[in-house]
């Protein structure tokens, strides 16, 4: 099989890249065996294609090549897989316009994006959003797919990438209206996990940390629940509530909003009180983006605003 021929706009950047690593057109020249005039031809097409005709690099002292904001944020993009990298993307990385690649936990999505969106719009920054686990969040973060990134954790730290935790959730019990738990105990102010017993359960899917929590929960104080459903998001729990008449145990996210007003709701009493937090992740060797760091005061005044009714 012939090797694989790479998109033109890819040569190019594969030039640009040598030329930024080396420092000079004669060490990426030299680094890719090709001419000096080849490397140079494919730094301007990028230029021309993509940032308007404006440079990528200048010479700085000792006429060694350093780049310009736009070309730093063009460099940063190399960190991407390859096939990620269209046309369409390269211009937006050396785009003179502010944008923010922002990637969202689903359920969190249901409860920040309106903030969230709200700051990058009076900005007049351009929002790039996607969805996806904890796992694919932390990789796309590492490869600086996205510039920043809110989920759920614990996580354990990740090379390429920093945390900070925004808010510690607690555990409440949920449960569908019309179930056996709400008439039993609708007048309490807190459930145990010993109250579930033989409760129909919607439990978290097993690869999910809280899945495993219940689990460890219901094995520790000799509890059977009868699990009837498992959801991985809270953007399809409550309607499995409802129609199982059936109850959960899930972070208490009415600290971010409110639940729907025909579930019953109880703080979670434990020994040792558990908690989910709210993290963003973002990629570590610097403060990020002016998008990201608007994002992040965003997040923080609101979370902390939130955290001071809680205490």
């Amino acid at each position: 099989m012939p090797p694989r021929k790479l998109p033109r706009h890819l040569v190019w950047l594969e030039s640009f890249a040598a030329a930024v690593e080396s420092g000079s057109i004669e060490g990426a020249a030299e680094h890719l065996g090709v001419a000096r005039s080849v490397v140079s031809e494919h730094i301007r097409a990028l230029e021309d294609t993509l940032a308007e005709g404006q440079p990528l690099l200048e010479r700085g002292p000792g006429r060694r090549l350093h780049l310009t904001a736009r070309g730093e944020k063009l460099y940063e993009g190399t960190q991407t897989p390859l096939h990620q990298l269209g046309l369409k993307r390269l211009r937006d990385l050396a785009s003179a316009e502010a944008s923010l690649r922002l990637g969202l936990n689903p359920t969190l999505s249901n409860f920040l994006l309106a903030g969230i969106a709200g700051d990058v719009a009076r900005a007049g920054i351009k929002l790039e959003v996607s969805f996806g686990g904890t796992f694919e969040l932390v990789r796309q973060v590492q490869t600086r797919q996205l510039d920043l990134a809110v989920d759920f954790t614990p996580l354990p730290p990740h090379r390429g990438v920093e945390a900070e935790s925004l808010l510690n959730l607690p555990f409440v019990v949920l449960a569908g209206p019309g179930g056996e738990l709400s008439s039993r105990h609708g007048a309490r102010r807190t459930l145990h996990v010993r109250d579930l017993e033989g409760q129909p359960f919607v439990d978290w899917q097993r690869e999910d940390p809280y899945g495993s929590a219940n689990s460890a929960r219901f094995a520790a104080h000799d509890v059977t629940v009868r699990e009837v459903s498992r959801v991985q998001s809270f953007l399809h729990l409550f309607d499995l509530l409802r129609a199982y008449h059936a109850c959960a145990i899930a972070p208490d996210l009415r600290l971010l909003r409110s639940f729907p007003e025909d579930l019953s709701v109880w703080p979670l009493r434990e020994e040792q009180p558990q908690f989910v937090e709210v993290v963003t992740l973002r990629p570590s060797g610097g403060p990020g983006s002016e998008a990201a760091q608007l994002v992040l005061g965003g997040l923080r005044q609101r979370l902390a605003s939130k955290r001071r009714k809680i205490e």
